[in-house]
């Protein structure tokens, strides 16, 4: 018999997600006055099944205990004015030059990935710095990308950088951390690029001392290894890992995971509520890496860039479930095409609002 579950599902932490004993495996919750944080994340999304709010007349807004709650419906609404294009009068060094650092022997997939989701959500240009790189001479499924060397990527001109994706490790992964520490740049840590940095304290000394935004996008292992914890620890409370780690590196902060919880250092948080489970697979987090630094390249504020890119990304994977598309076997190259839908189809309703406006005005 299907459960109802009123206000959160007993056993389930409201604040943190997380249910370490018995908890009720409900049908459906209906939550009381807002969202609560753990309705969204960790064991939440799967213990509360579909999920409904009451706000008893009170009005206190869909937000998960203070924070932000990030819904492509809504982002969409909001599309920065540089992603819309109405401008004519532009080219592609208006929309910025991204480098993205990474692709080691046997793992350019990783750096090509994020390369190709850069190219699909509105980098000017996009350079792939290679550690492998001699192993690849251009990207045959999108030759646009341009394929260098990673030092000589980190010596060009950018907007933004990302750095992680199949980095590797070893001296000259450091050296590349340490150098895209150093450029004056907003600048995106993933993967390896983190592990780098946990293992390394003068890395985290550079990033929080950094003037330029930083951003990093862990998943609980990688978080747990720049906190010195367990990932159990992590996952138990989710929005208090993130939020330790914006204070010690200085960091916007995207915890993946179900319900990936955004945090930055002033204090705000975020949880998404996009995305399914077909994004449990190899490369995702890679797509999500290439959202990140398009929209940074193209002038978008770090916050801001984050939150749109995570949303997008989540619902770039929710419309492929709904076409029938996945879940299961779902992968990171699908992604960016749809995305790229989105935005397209967000700018259009934008246009065509704008249309209606000037015609009411000649009006």
């Amino acid at each position: 018999m299907p459960i109802l579950a009123l206000d959160v599902p007993s056993g389930l932490d409201a604040d943190t997600g997380d249910a370490q004993g018995p908890c009720i495996l409900a049908a459906k919750t209906a939550s009381f006055i807002s969202w609560k944080p753990g309705l969204l994340t960790g064991d939440g999304p799967d213990r509360c099944g579909e999920v409904v709010v009451l706000d008893l007349g009170l009005d206190l807004g869909a937000t998960p205990g203070g924070g932000a709650l990030l819904r492509w419906p809504e982002l969409a609404r909001e599309l920065p004015a540089v992603l819309r294009r109405q401008r004519r009068n532009v080219h592609k060094g208006s929309f910025g030059t991204l480098g993205i650092i990474g692709g080691s022997s046997g793992m350019t997939g990783a750096a090509l990935l994020a390369g190709r989701a850069a190219l699909h959500t509105g980098a000017g240009k996009t350079l792939v710095g290679l550690l492998a790189g001699g192993e690849l001479a251009f990207d045959p499924a999108t030759p646009e990308l341009m394929l260098r060397e990673a030092e000589a990527v980190l010596e060009a001109p950018l907007e933004a950088l990302v750095c992680g994706p199949g980095l590797g490790s070893g001296e000259r992964a450091v050296a590349l951390v340490r150098r895209a520490l150093a450029r004056p740049v907003p600048l995106l840590l993933d993967a390896d690029a983190l592990n780098l940095i946990a293992a390394t304290p003068a890395l985290a000394v550079l990033a929080h001392d950094r003037a330029c935004p930083t951003l990093v996008t862990p998943h609980p292992g990688e978080a747990a290894r720049l906190l010195g914890v367990a990932r159990d620890e992590v996952q138990r409370d989710r929005l208090a890992a993130a939020a330790e780690l914006a204070q010690r590196l200085r960091a916007s902060v995207a915890l993946k995971g179900a319900g990936t919880v955004l945090a930055h250092p002033d204090g705000r948080f975020g949880i998404n509520a996009s995305g399914n489970s077909g994004l449990a697979s190899g490369g995702t987090g890679d797509t999500l890496a290439g959202f990140v630094g398009a929209l940074l390249a193209q002038g978008i504020a770090g916050p801001d860039a984050l939150a749109l890119a995570v949303c997008l990304h989540g619902a770039a994977a929710d419309a492929l479930v709904a076409r029938g598309e996945g879940p299961l076997g779902l992968t990171a190259g699908e992604l960016p095409i749809i995305a790229r839908r989105l935005l397209n189809a967000a700018a259009g309703t934008h246009r065509a609002a704008a249309g209606d406006r000037s015609t009411a005005q000649a009006g």
